[in-house]
């Protein structure tokens, strides 16, 4: 393998094991000391980050934590974005920006063709290299469509991040019917996550009818006295369910996380 080769190899190295491959090819004969040691020092040259003056990309992120930097998009320009979205993915890495429009779409689309916007989510994606499967499923279950956005939110990320995820909205304890009719699904997952705002009593109740780890996510869904999700929120903390544990208000992503690191367990 040449030299010019080997560059454009590891520029794709983000695991470890994409670097045990490396040097199981030095060992080889594969690749020659000096083509190694030149690819190595392009790899390490953007450790443990690199700075864009703006931003400071972190791409060591998928080595300490499992994936890559997640964008937050709020408060970004879509030149800022895309500059990042140009960062993550020439190292190989997937892309995941949160809280994202459609005039940053466009400037992430010129320099990642292949990115996807997720309208609902108001989120961009897109996915390379290999991404290890969660060994269950994901069940998200919203209790109204207001809730949607930040139920996407968890589920686009999920996905990116190897799950399967099995939606379940507009089930709300207004018409507690609906959910109940969903009970086997509901008891089918690895892990559930429960999106709700005004009450947001949803989370309690699928805590009392499944035996995984519920995690709950407050929606700022609501009227005046839902105090932007705070009143979700303090139902939720103050759930008897055991088996709920609670994320920040409107936290989809946050959500999905933890679901996707017990789903890997």
């Amino acid at each position: 393998m040449d030299e010019v080769n080997i560059l454009q190899r590891v520029s794709k190295v983000t695991t470890d094991e994409d670097l045990r491959r490396l040097l199981d090819d030095l060992h080889r004969g594969n690749v020659t000391p000096d083509a190694a040691h030149a690819a190595l020092r392009e790899y390490l040259r953007h450790l443990p980050y690199e700075d864009l003056g703006f931003a400071r990309v972190d791409h060591h992120r998928p080595i300490r934590q499992g994936w890559p930097e997640v964008v937050f998009g709020v408060g970004k320009t879509p030149a800022e974005i895309a500059g990042i979205a140009t960062a993550i993915v020439s190292r190989g890495q997937s892309l995941l920006v949160t809280r994202t429009d459609q005039a940053a779409y466009h400037e992430v689309r010129a320099v990642v063709p292949g990115a996807i916007l997720h309208a609902t989510a108001r989120a961009i994606t897109f996915a390379q290299n290999d991404i290890p499967k969660g060994r269950g499923t994901i069940v998200i279950a919203a209790a109204g469509t207001s809730d949607l956005p930040v139920a996407e939110e968890a589920a686009v990320t999920a996905e990116l991040l190897g799950n399967d995820v099995d939606r379940l909205y507009d089930v709300g304890v207004a018409g507690i019917h609906r959910l109940l009719h969903e009970h086997e699904r509901l008891r089918a997952g690895r892990v559930v996550i429960a999106v709700a705002g005004m009450e947001g009593a949803l989370p309690s109740v699928i805590g009392g009818l499944v035996q995984v780890p519920v995690i709950a996510v407050p929606t700022s869904v609501g009227y005046g006295a839902s105090f932007g999700g705070i009143a979700a929120l303090l139902a939720m903390l103050n759930s008897c369910a055991a088996s709920v544990a609670v994320v920040n208000i409107d936290n989809g992503f946050g959500a999905a996380a933890v679901a996707s690191q017990i789903n890997h367990l």
